[in-house]
């Protein structure tokens, strides 16, 4: 049996987590929430991925607050109406699918909050415009144009790493069995660690021990209130000169194991247009390498990994542990049958698909039998 195909256990303080293989789906933005509660296209959404033969589903950037969503149309969960909504999406959706581990990403956006949605064109929405005040670390726009976000005060910290508590509560209340706290891509958590986007003064800007200061408070109180297996998206890289570094995500990979973290997902970018990315094939598996090689800690890689065989060459290198794919799920739903069929593997499926298989994938599934007269 291939590695991708073989289980993997996440030991959480509330038990462990057993993924069926080690295929993730990374969380996607889609930008279809109704004032941050969940949607029918959620529901369609969510079955979809659900069915599509993965160890591990997580669901998209989840707003900690209003505040913190992307666009208008971000989900979020921040207070009962958008529990009720995405609990009741999520619930529908996992009746109609095999059982699969479900992981929520929580985010706060920061500077780039208030943003069209992309097929809008992705640019700040101004309050005139129906958008709203983002906050950031620094009064510093994401773009040069912009205007700049309000600096948070420590008192708005403390609301934040508050909403990120909450929205973990939440989260566990739901069944969610695991949480990615999302510290890349430009947003909230990330700002805090680049020094492009934090010239703070006071203790939560400087030096390395002061940038990482936020998230690991944030990290540190949602591992008390939330038990299940609990991680953190970083982006391993800014891609610019004088950035966020790999050495650095490999220390805050060290100190999140330290403090009860499960795994550490690896992107990159995100906080600067003068980002630099050498784009190709697996572009940000090394990224993963490196911060598995110097924490020890369980890794998932991504980014431009899109065949079976690519995949499982990365977990034979020892490069992570886990792989996710994102966009390559979008544009085949049932790319962890594909990827079966490819590697001897074998997944779970509803049983309306078990007459579905071509004769050459035909014992994919596990203990499919049909009988027909």
């Amino acid at each position: 049996m291939s590695l991708l195909f073989t289980p993997f256990t996440f030991n959480a303080p509330s038990g462990p987590l057993t993924l069926p293989n080690r295929i993730v789906v990374a969380p996607m933005c889609q930008y279809s929430a109704d004032n941050g509660q969940a949607t029918d296209w959620h529901l369609t959404h969510w079955t979809n991925l659900l069915n599509s033969g993965a160890g591990l589903f997580t669901i998209e950037a989840t707003a900690v607050s209003a505040v913190g969503r992307i666009s208008p149309g971000c989900l979020g969960l921040w207070d009962d109406a958008t529990q009720a909504a995405l609990g009741d999406k999520l619930e529908r959706a996992r009746r109609l699918a095999p059982a699969m581990p479900v992981c929520i990403q929580i985010s706060h956006a920061g500077r780039k909050a208030s943003s069209a949605c992309p097929w809008d064109g992705g640019m700040l929405i101004t309050p005139a415009d129906g958008g709203w005040q983002p906050v950031a670390p620094s009064a510093l726009p994401h773009l040069p144009q912009e205007s700049a976000p309000t600096e948070l005060s420590l008192a708005d910290i403390a609301q934040i790493k508050a909403d990120f508590v909450n929205t973990a509560r939440r989260s566990q209340a739901l069944g969610i069995e695991a949480v990615e706290l999302h510290a890349a891509h430009g947003y909230l958590l990330h700002q805090f660690l680049s020094p492009i986007s934090n010239q703070r003064t006071d203790q939560y800007g400087g030096s390395f021990e002061n940038r990482i200061r936020f998230p690991m408070e944030v990290f540190k109180a949602v591992r008390e209130a939330f038990g299940g297996t609990l991680g953190m998206r970083i982006s391993g890289t800014d891609w610019v000169d004088g950035g966020w570094t790999v050495e650095e995500t490999a220390e805050l990979a060290i100190q999140i194991k330290q403090a009860g973290a499960q795994f550490v997902h690896i992107s990159s970018g995100g906080v600067s247009p003068l980002q630099k990315i050498a784009l190709g094939p697996e572009y940000q598996v090394h990224l993963a390498k490196s911060v598995k090689a110097a924490s020890a800690l369980t890794t998932i890689a991504v980014g431009l990994i899109t065949e079976p065989a690519q995949a499982e060459a990365v977990l034979q290198r020892g490069d992570a542990d886990l792989v996710a794919l994102a966009r390559s799920f979008m544009y085949k739903p049932r790319w962890g049958w594909e990827a079966a069929v490819a590697l001897d593997g074998t997944v779970d499926s509803q049983h309306q698909y078990w007459r579905s298989l071509p004769r050459e994938a035909k014992n994919i599934f596990n203990n499919a039998k049909i009988g027909m007269r």
